[in-house]
């Protein structure tokens, strides 16, 4: 069980490195597509997501010893996936603006959505397990220094997933958006 979360450690730093790359950079800073009419319902798909996130690491992630909390987790996860599907469809659309989604950002895409899923399915297999042909949860702690490392981690990105997400919700009101250009162009000038 060790190497699992050895590898999910490992894929979540990936997955936070490209996340960070891809939302805050692109799509907040370079694209601001928050501000776009075009782009207004992807930002919204981004903002489902981005509140879903911590909510994941908490209640699956996190969770040592609810079942019903993980098993909240695991709709969460189902409905992430679902928005991150209608996402995907609606790209086209949105990116309009600037013909369409560039090859690279769909490959960070891409390779984000992969390590982001990869650490859901190694949790889960770490976390699962089949007594008598019936699935339950490992409950109480699990040992190990990689389990404390994976823990470690996801304790410590949570404060930023948290920020993330209420920037996201903010962004997607006017009075952010009239925020943002205010700080925007005071971080630019200097």
């Amino acid at each position: 069980m060790e190497i699992l979360f050895y590898l999910s450690s490992g894929f979540l730093v990936l997955f936070i490195i490209l996340a960070t790359f891809d939302g805050v950079y692109l799509h907040l800073w370079k694209y601001e597509l928050f501000r776009r009419k075009e782009s207004r319902f992807e930002h919204l798909t981004h903002t489902a997501r981005a509140l879903l996130f911590p909510l994941i690491v908490w209640t699956v992630f996190l969770n040592e010893t609810s079942t019903v909390g993980f098993l909240v987790g695991i709709a969460l996860i189902l409905v992430d996936t679902l928005i991150l599907g209608i996402d995907a469809y609606s790209e086209a659309e949105s990116r309009s603006f600037m013909g369409g989604l560039p090859k690279w950002e769909y490959i960070v895409h891409l390779f984000s959505n992969a390590f982001h899923f990869t650490v859901i399915v190694l949790v889960l297999t770490a976390k699962l397990q089949v007594l008598d042909g019936a699935l339950y949860m490992v409950t109480g702690p699990i040992s190990g220094n990689a389990y404390g490392l994976f823990i470690t981690i996801a304790q410590q990105l949570m404060p930023g997933a948290i920020l993330m997400a209420l920037l996201h919700l903010f962004l997607a009101h006017k009075s952010g958006h009239r925020f943002w250009n205010t700080y925007r162009i005071k971080l630019q000038c200097c």
